[in-house]
């Protein structure tokens, strides 16, 4: 006979186990389901043992026991015991014995947590043009994710870097919505491991992958003045134009989780906002999945924006709006709403949906069946030999070669300096989002990388850190012993805004209004180019930097973003030629920060006193899409059709010779251009991508397919078809389409 209540039989439907759950609760059981905390330091510091009280108490849905800087581990034996011991208390010392929701911030990896797989970081991504990269990258996170317990990865970043100054460019796949839905689309599926509708039998839901949370709904990347979580102070046609592809792309791959901005978007915070979060998401977009609150959003609402008079207020705001999960509120959340529930402000009816949602997640990740994890096995499925090749093979691909007079690749007999302050740091190669101490992370630095591969010496001279001089003669002397230098230069660790070196101290460099590198780095560089050694520049950064004097004085230039724990052989490969450079721009780099934004889908506008007497409204120092090889290519003119009507599909062909004498891969990107609207339009608009491998002296097609909706006018809320004449744009070439109506 089964004792086992329904809720517990996992071969019922889902929504059966959900509302059978839903019924045995009580409000306060529903409230706490609604509740995230965390171990370690935010506003206090939270040990285990509190957290666990926590659970006790109020019966918390969710702990995020690892994963932030702030965290008291990231040990993987101690985060995987850690993460069995908080389950443990809510399986075995709670009523209804509902097991817990890990999330863990795994933005290009599961980087907090030592000895891991950290992958390149979405702009290094985007640089790939590879989807299909990405998702492999991901399936990699999911699974170290869940060998310690974590079942909700916060990723992917859905957003675009509309503003080169935000600190939090370097997690977007770019600048274009294009690039972004393709990608996030892509990680979606990796983390999630292949979920499907409930209609194709959704039993194995996402026990093959951790749930992913998409963010920053629903527009983050412009915050005025680069400043993050500034207001996002857009019209809604750019709203819809910009920002929302991404996350209407990201619905195909059924994302679980979902996560709004900090920001406000117009006047309205985005955790405070019917609009955004009930009709636009869930109303226009068709999501059905979870909301979960970014970390002191709700706190925010009375805190910062002040639009609410206290927390209990916040609270009432963003459960109207839709929020299902806050994240890390703990007990102040629940006590907040308890007392909004009695005094009867919120509708029991509006928790039993919120609870709901939560509740399908955690039966469809399978926590019921599965929840605990074997802590002894842990570091043996991280870093695996499979892992670390996919990352390598991402950071390979990631490589974009910006300049080269000759002196790449390197020959490996070479004699070669090896400096500057990301020459030997896995964790300004990781850049953010990774635990931020050397000891204990997985990799090879550049200086590895190089060691491993020349045949010559190789001479380390620090130079300088980000904001220090070290020994400049060193470097003098040792450079002109050289037969090449090699400057590893860039931006370090940081999330959010800067800080520096993550002191927090808002003067230091990086900084939102200084986009060139800072004076001891300018030094190091001006040291080795007043040599006659060639020097190549490494850029190691998360932003584009402005590097107008570099790129002049250098003998070469090489973007490596920030490539992860196999940056550094992917990096040595590069200058060493075992790798052709193949990736390309995802983000535009200006000239310096008094150009900022300069993107490539740029409005036309007048001139009044005369376009001469104007600055070229897209003139940075290296154009999306840049990308330079070791062999040359001859990109023909695109070939597309004369005519299409709405509903159709454009396919534009593209043929790429390789005129030069060894194989290479080149990035083919696909602009359009309505010649006649009723509204402006940008100059490019991308609406697509390919990348090809093509050996000397043969040609091959690169191939992209897009819909005819993509030619469409946004106005406002309206997307209207306008029958016309459209340009297919690929580099100096061009095609002619003519978009033809239905009528």
């Amino acid at each position: 006979m089964n004792d086992l209540p329904p809720y517990r039989e996992s071969s019922r439907p889902i929504d059966d186990r959900v509302a059978d759950l839903r019924d045995r609760m009580t409000t306060r059981e529903k409230v706490g389901q609604l509740v995230g905390t965390y171990v370690g330091t935010m506003w206090t510091h939270k040990g285990p043992d509190d957290v666990a009280d926590e659970i006790r108490e109020y019966g918390v849905g969710s702990a995020v026991p690892f994963g932030v800087s702030a965290a008291d581990t990231a040990d993987p034996l101690a985060a995987a015991e850690l993460a069995n011991e908080l389950q443990e208390v809510a399986i075995e010392e709670t009523r209804l014995g509902i097991p817990l929701v890990i999330p863990v911030d795994a933005t290009h990896g599961h980087a907090y947590v030592l000895e891991s797989t950290v992958l390149p970081h979405g702009l290094g991504m985007g640089a790939t043009r590879r989807p299909a990269l990405a998702r492999a990258g991901a399936s990699v996170t999911a699974s170290e994710c869940r060998a310690t317990g974590a079942s909700v990865a916060y990723s992917p970043t859905a957003d675009i870097a509309a503003d080169q100054r935000w600190g939090r460019a370097f997690e977007t796949f770019g600048e274009t919505a294009t690039l972004a839905g393709a990608f996030a689309r892509a990680k979606v599926e990796g983390l999630q491991g292949g979920r499907v509708d409930e209609d194709d039998s959704h039993q194995e839901g996402l026990t093959k992958g951790v749930a992913a949370c998409v963010k920053h709904f629903p527009a983050y990347g412009q915050p005025v003045g680069g400043e993050d979580a500034a207001p996002v102070d857009v019209s809604e046609t750019t709203l819809r134009e910009r920002f929302l592809p991404p996350f209407e792309d990201v619905m195909a791959a059924a994302p679980a989780v979902m996560m709004p901005c900090y920001n406000a978007v117009g006047v309205e915070p985005a955790h405070s906002s019917t609009w955004m979060l009930e009709d636009l998401l869930r109303g226009e977009l068709g999501f059905d999945g979870a909301v979960f609150s970014d970390w002191g959003a709700i706190r925010m609402l009375d805190e910062d924006h002040h639009v609410a008079r206290d927390h209990r207020e916040a609270t009432y705001l963003a459960r109207q709006a839709g929020v299902d999960s806050a994240s890390v509120d703990g007990p102040t959340h629940a006590e907040s709403l308890l007392d909004l529930l009695e005094a009867g402000e919120l509708s029991e009816q509006r928790l039993d949906r919120q609870v709901e949602r939560i509740l399908a997640l955690k039966f469809e990740l399978g926590l019921f069946e599965d929840p605990y994890v074997e802590a002894d096995r842990v570091r043996d499925q991280l870093f695996t030999d499979e892992h670390r090749a996919t990352a390598l093979e991402a950071a390979r691909d990631s490589m974009t070669l910006l300049d080269n007079d000759g002196v790449l690749p390197l020959d490996a007999s070479d004699d070669v300096l090896v400096t500057g302050p990301n020459a030997d740091s896995l964790v300004g190669q990781c850049g953010g989002w990774t635990w931020p101490d050397e000891d204990g992370l997985a990799g090879t630095t550049v200086r590895e990388g190089l060691d491993d591969a020349l045949d010559g010496d190789l001479v380390y001279e620090p130079g300088a850190d980000y904001t220090a001089e070290r020994d400049l003669e060193a470097v003098e002397t040792a450079a002109r012993d050289a037969d090449a230098a090699v400057a590893v230069v860039g931006e370090g660790w940081y999330i959010h805004e800067f800080g520096g070196d993550g002191s927090g101290d808002a003067e230091a460099w990086p900084r939102r209004d200084d986009l060139s590198l800072p004076p001891a780095q300018r030094r190091l560089l001006d040291t080795l180019f007043e040599t006659p050694t060639p020097t190549a520049v490494v850029l190691v950064s998360g932003r584009p930097l402005a590097v107008t004097e570099a790129a002049e004085r250098a003998d070469a230039v090489l973007m490596a973003y920030y490539p992860g724990s196999t940056g550094g052989t992917a990096v040595a490969e590069t200058l060493l030629g075992d790798v052709n450079p193949g990736g390309a721009l995802p983000v535009s780099v200006p000239r310096s920060a008094s150009r900022v934004p300069e993107r490539i889908e740029d409005r036309p506008h007048p001139t009044p006193i005369g376009s001469e007497h104007h600055l070229d409204s897209y003139d940075p120092l290296y154009p999306f899409g840049h990308g330079e090889s070791y062999t040359d290519f001859e990109v023909g003119a695109p070939e597309a059709p004369a005519t299409v009507r709405p509903g159709e599909r454009v396919t534009v062909e593209v043929p790429v010779e390789n005129v030069g004498d060894r194989a290479g891969e080149r990035v083919v990107d696909v602009f359009v251009r309505d010649r006649v609207s009723s509204v402006v339009t940008p100059r490019h608009e991308h609406v697509g991508f390919d990348r090809v491998a093509v050996d000397p002296g043969e040609t091959e097609t690169a191939t992209v397919e897009f819909a005819a909706s993509e030619l469409s006018v946004q106005d406002g809320r309206e997307r209207r078809i306008e029958p016309g004449a459209f340009e297919v744009i690929v580099g100096e070439e061009s095609a002619t389409i003519e978009l033809e109506s239905d009528y």
